[in-house]
């Protein structure tokens, strides 16, 4: 896997990093939801730069000109529900792509610290031989993008697979590692070292779905 991990440069990224973590900024859910979304425009801007492009010839008012575009056909896949503010990052840049949505979350049993990923919805269209494009912002254990490409290889076998993550743990970029195809990019804005007992990304931010769009029962 090749991971752009880009806290390890200096960008208008980080602000987005200090505000979504911020406790007291990120009471602000209209916020956060568009700090998450910019951190999908920025890391869809750097992927962008490695899809195929052919020339695309554009005819202004005074003449033509030749313009290097991108040519691929992606497949832009939201893991539910706090993927959704990213996947609108995403949408923004790519807006010709196809969309997919998979409903995935943690089912805790009884009072310990144990979980499984349930995967119970998806909407996908066909991904064989095209780029898929996977938006979870918090990237813990790994375990939510392991049930979700399981879940979406019956759409299909796609010739790239890019990965797009707000906050990841190093375990959870590891455990993935052996999961994707060697050739799979992972673009992440920043890795946090700790997981506690609860697989939850210290010092992180939280729960990501929780602070788009309020608690659950």
């Amino acid at each position: 896997m090749i991971v752009h991990n880009f806290e390890l440069e200096n960008s208008v990224l980080n602000q987005f990093i200090v505000e979504i973590r911020d406790q007291n900024t990120q009471k602000d859910r209209l916020r956060f939801r568009r700090n998450i979304e910019r951190i999908g425009e920025v890391l869809s801007y750097e992927l962008s730069k490695t899809l195929e492009y052919s020339l695309q010839t554009v005819k202004t008012t005074l003449g033509e000109k030749e313009i290097s575009v991108p040519k691929e056909e992606l497949v832009l896949c939201a893991i539910l529900r706090a993927g959704l503010p990213l996947h609108n990052g995403l949408l923004n840049y790519f807006d010709k792509a196809e969309n997919a949505f998979i409903s995935a979350y943690r089912d805790h049993k009884g009072t310990n610290d144990d979980f499984e990923i349930i995967v119970n919805y998806l909407a996908s269209p066909s991904i064989q031989n095209k780029t898929l494009v996977l938006a979870d912002p918090m990237l813990a254990t790994g375990k939510t993008l392991e049930n979700t490409y399981d879940a979406i290889k019956s759409h299909g076998t796609p010739k790239q697979i890019h990965i797009i993550s707000v906050i990841g743990s190093s375990e959870g970029v590891a455990y993935i590692q052996d999961i994707f195809p060697e050739n799979t990019h992972l673009w992440i804005a920043t890795i946090d070292k700790e997981l506690n007992k609860k697989g939850y990304i210290i010092p992180g931010l939280g729960d990501a779905g929780d602070l788009c769009f309020g608690t659950k029962l």
